[in-house]
């Protein structure tokens, strides 16, 4: 597989894109269970054991839609879909990080026990130069979330197997108290074909990096 890397050759890459004034958005994209949030928070820390504070998370869950407008839109039981989120919130948002603006900008951040996301929860200040975007749909080639093409300076798909996949997941939900029909839902209906959606129909990613025993 071409252009794959390491995650510690990843850090390296990303620590090349900063110039010490013009912020950087890299895109982590892949299927749910992949380890998205995991790659993004190792790279924040790595990045920042460097230079403190250039570096931070913008996780794309975040800008889901709640709860009460997914079930007004029918679509609560397939939460996580391209269709439940508000990608132009986080184009917005997006827009804003790439403008440079020197006051901090407020994002949302998704609390995953709870389930919904808690608008301007987190401050991203604007010392904060290198913006690690993370998320399932990122690089979708799909409107609207093809409207994201050319706002990263640096993709990265994470490429896990399905097996590996089905196994992560079933311990995540597992972990939150989910019933055995609840977990089949889960996986089979939502969280394993958005996983194929996501690696059918995204723009080719810039790096890749395997994980499990994803082929070479």
């Amino acid at each position: 597989m071409p252009n794959t890397v390491t995650e510690a050759a990843l850090a390296d890459r990303i620590a090349a894109l900063d110039d010490g004034s013009t912020r950087r958005i890299i895109a982590i994209v892949g299927a749910p269970g992949s380890g998205k949030s995991t790659l993004a928070e190792g790279l924040e820390k790595a990045l920042n054991a460097q230079a403190p504070g250039r570096a931070t998370v913008l996780p794309m869950d975040g800008f889901h839609f709640d709860d009460a407008v997914l079930r007004q839109m029918d679509r609560l039981p397939w939460k996580g879909a391209p269709d439940t989120y508000d990608v132009g919130g986080l184009r917005s948002a997006l827009l804003r990080l790439r403008a440079n603006e020197e006051d901090a900008i407020a994002v949302p951040v998704f609390d995953r026990a709870l389930e919904i996301s808690r608008g301007s929860a987190r401050l991203v200040p604007p010392e904060a130069r290198l913006i690690l975007a993370e998320g399932n749909w990122l690089l979708l080639d799909e409107a609207p979330w093809s409207t994201l093409a050319g706002l990263f300076d640096l993709t990265v798909m994470l490429d896990v197997p399905e097996a590996e996949l089905r196994r992560r997941l079933t311990a995540r939900w597992e972990h939150y108290g989910l019933e055995p029909t609840q977990i089949a839902h889960k996986l089979d209906g939502n969280d394993l074909p958005n996983g194929r959606r996501m690696r059918d129909n995204s723009r080719p990613a810039d790096l890749t990096v395997l994980q499990g025993d994803a082929p070479a």
